[in-house]
């Protein structure tokens, strides 16, 4: 048994990948399912669908892989964060629908909770902030808000999770109610200092802690397959949220080390050791991996229009038809137009944290065209994540440790795009070999467990550049450009 199968469950897709014993990916599967958006602001799936495309993808790459179940040494499972999911405990039926981590709808209990002083208990004991952006009280409005949910949980009828733990408890037929500490980091219930749930918190959201799940390491004993859903009784051996799996399939395991993924938005998480550091600067403080009951902290900011910048000129715009041609526009613009794109669609992420906000555009002259729109958009990326990583020198200063900025995600692709953000921040960028680097992490933390893949010291060290970035720009153009960008922002805010 030398292969391991890795379950990507993402906000609008699944899949699975079928690696062999060397971590290659020798087959894959992937299907969309549907987003529901019952009111405004309001993101749910169908836990039903979430399932179905699990069962769908394991079966269809396994196939493919010319394999059987009986040849898959273990599991890993990696999920969209913080979206909640409460089902029946004798039936596994879901009582509402998923709550995504996109969802706002609980905005003012959130305001409520702030407003009564408890923002700075969940920050203390979470690391994060009071938003709706984490599950906890999307799990309080399920039970406030589906009919006899409150004394059903009360009597141990109901059970919670995110996406992973709902997952694992169906993949083992009901016999395994668990999550590990990454995913548990991002409920704001869970304590990452004591590494358990939180008493104070739930008591403060009247959440019954026996809904809770068992909290496990990434790498552990998740249970076993139900031998009728994939036709074999297979080990479940590695469990982490999407962002942690990246971190690890990046081999971030010195502090230090920093993960940035490109797609829609970019979130960044940087290796700050053992120690949780409670960030000034509006950043995250949570759990990177856990080993041997071991946390490793980062520091983590989100970004939230990355890629969707790029989408925004084909669709919004329509001044591409690619997302490619944006790095043909970006070199032919013009290098004395200083064209500032503040892409604020839906707010600014970190470490400004306003949701308010809207997009803005400065700089415009008679002069400009697709080319510098273009280039506007691409640089907004490098000015953002410079943003984050200058809140992150400030939460965390370490003496005679470099940063180390590996990327990941469909826009680090574009090259023209990382050369920028190598010059912004004044620092080397590595793009690795491999770009699945979610999936890649989660199936070497399942196959490390397994005893199929090498320890963490020798996965580090095969981890392999595909290119390095290193800035070409002057000072003095890296200077000017981002105090445009800082001019830029802060108008965007007063607006």
């Amino acid at each position: 048994m030398t292969y391991i199968l890795a379950i990507d469950q993402g906000t609008t897709s699944t899949r699975a990948i079928v690696y062999d014993d060397t971590m290659t990916s020798i087959a894959s599967a992937q299907e969309e399912f549907p987003q529901h958006f019952p009111q405004s602001g309001w993101v749910e799936h169908d836990p039903d669908d979430l399932w179905r495309t699990t069962q769908a993808t394991c079966r269809g790459a396994i196939d493919k892989a010319g394999i059987t179940a009986g040849d898959i040494a273990a599991i890993g499972i990696t999920n969209q964060r913080e979206t909640v999911v409460v089902w029946d405990k004798e039936t596994g039926r879901p009582i509402y629908n998923a709550i995504v981590w996109q969802d706002r709808r609980t905005a003012s209990q959130c305001r409520t909770l702030r407003d009564a002083g408890h923002e700075e208990m969940f920050t203390d004991r979470t690391g994060l902030l009071l938003d709706p952006y984490f599950s906890g009280t999307k799990l309080a409005w399920i039970l406030d808000n589906v009919e006899g949910a409150r004394d059903r949980a009360a009597k141990g009828e109901l059970l919670f999770g995110t996406v992973d733990c709902f997952l694992i408890w169906k993949l083992t037929g009901g016999a395994s109610h668990s999550t590990d500490a990454t995913n548990a980091a991002r409920t704001m219930l869970y304590d990452i200092r004591k590494g358990r749930w939180s008493r104070s918190i739930c008591d403060l959201l009247d959440i019954p802690m026996e809904m809770l799940p068992e909290v496990k390491n990434c790498a552990d004993d998740f249970g076993h397959t139900d031998p009728d859903i994939l036709g074999a009784a297979v080990p479940i051996h590695g469990v982490a949220g999407d962002q942690q799996a990246a971190t690890v399939g990046q081999a971030c395991f010195e502090p230090g080390m920093l993960k940035s993924t490109y797609g829609t938005g970019c979130f960044a998480l940087m290796n700050t050791g053992d120690t949780p550091v409670r960030s000034e600067n509006r950043l995250l403080t949570t759990i990177a991996y856990q080993f041997d009951g071991k946390p490793t902290y980062a520091l983590e900011g989100s970004i939230f229009v990355a890629g969707a910048v790029v989408q925004w000129l084909r669709d919004g715009l329509q001044i591409i038809q690619d997302s490619a041609e944006t790095q043909g526009l970006a070199e032919q613009a013009d290098p004395h137009q200083n064209v500032v794109l503040v892409p604020a669609f839906v707010g600014l992420g970190a470490p400004y944290w306003n949701p308010d906000c809207r997009g803005a555009v400065f700089g415009l002259t008679r002069g400009t065209g697709p080319a510098e729109m273009a280039r506007a958009a691409l640089e907004s990326v490098g000015y953002q994540t410079r943003d984050l990583l200058e809140a992150m020198s400030a939460d965390w200063k370490a003496d005679g440790v470099q940063p180390t900025l590996r990327v990941d995600g469909g826009m680090s692709a574009s090259d023209w795009t990382m050369q920028f953000l190598s010059d912004i921040i004044a620092a080397p960028v590595d793009r690795p070999t491999v770009h699945e680097t979610t999936a890649l992490g989660v199936a070497w933390l399942a196959g490390m467990h397994a005893g199929v893949y090498p320890d963490q010291e020798q996965f580090a060290k095969s981890w392999t550049q595909e290119t390095q970035f290193t800035p070409k720009m002057d000072d003095d153009q890296r200077d000017a450009k981002y105090a445009l960008w800082k001019k830029a922002v802060d108008a965007t805010l007063n607006f």
